[in-house]
């Protein structure tokens, strides 16, 4: 794998309001993932800022579009303008959801959860080789944030992925904060999760914020990625670095999207609750 550089190492999710910030200010954090989507257009200004902040940290790709888990192959063009963008900016890592978002040619604007069945596996594994053959490396599978299940699906999510990595030969993303949104909607222990899912193939973390919301006198929770890290999902983290050291972390935050030096102060807690020795510089 390529530039593996960001390993044992914290990054943020680069956004739009950030790019001038991190484009002038280089060296805060050594990383910066960015969803890919939002620079397949070559001659934009959004991707020559990128190739500009490209020379100063190394990039991960994380994309929302591939629609992995759909029926039909993976949309040509789509790929395409992946590849152009891995091969031009040569990411540390490249990596898409367990979900899918499109049908038919109809595209949806969500992650939109698997019925966990063989037929679905063999779907999905079709498609993740498809995108490995084209960009030349593995891809990393992100575990969903999920608030219904599927009542025909035989296989758990996290042997589901196991099996996905290793039929695919894949690398996995883990968002802990999803874990503990579905782990709380669903009833599952999200401690069984972190020890049933191959540790070995795990890559890189993401860790975010959530949202409650009460619908008909019930509780859900909702990935928003709109405030800070809780508690409980710190507690996940210090228990996943205790075992597993040498995993990049990333710090996401997608809605409500609050000043770098809030970004960098969770980066900074991150460092120190996975005993990294890593600097991450505050903004000044």
């Amino acid at each position: 794998m390529r530039n593996m550089g960001i390993h044992n190492s914290i990054g943020v999710g680069l956004r739009h309001p950030h790019l001038n910030f991190f484009e002038q200010n280089p060296g805060h954090v050594s990383w910066l993932e960015v969803h890919s989507e939002n620079y397949f257009e070559i001659n934009s200004p959004a991707r020559q800022q990128l190739r500009s902040i490209r020379q100063q940290h190394q990039i991960s790709c994380h994309g929302v579009g591939l629609s992995l888990g759909s029926v039909n192959e993976i949309e040509t063009s789509h790929l395409q303008s992946l590849v152009q963008l891995v091969d031009e900016i040569e990411p540390s890592l490249v990596s898409d959801h367990l979900s899918w978002s499109e049908n038919g040619g109809v595209h949806f604007n969500d992650l939109l959860p698997l019925p966990y069945t063989e037929e679905a596996l063999e779907v999905f594994v079709r498609n993740v080789l498809q995108v490995q053959d084209a960009i030349k490396r593995p891809l990393l599978i992100e575990n969903p944030s999920s608030y219904l299940r599927f009542k025909h699906s035989t296989i758990s999510e996290w042997d589901f992925l196991n099996e996905v990595q290793q039929r695919s030969e894949c690398q996995l993303l883990l968002d802990l904060n999803n874990i503990y949104v579905s782990s709380l909607n669903h009833g599952f222990d999200a401690l069984h999760y972190l020890n049933a899912i191959n540790q070995n193939a795990v890559q890189e973390i993401h860790l975010a914020g959530f949202t409650v919301k009460e619908i008909q006198n019930s509780k859900i929770w909702i990935d928003t990625h709109s405030t800070k890290v809780c508690d409980e999902v710190w507690e996940l983290y210090r228990v996943w670095s205790q075992s597993n050291p040498n995993t990049a972390t990333l710090i996401e935050w997608d809605m409500d999207i609050p000043s770098p030096e809030v970004l960098l102060s969770e980066a900074k807690k991150a460092s120190v609750i996975a005993g990294k020795s890593i600097q991450i510089r505050e903004a000044s």
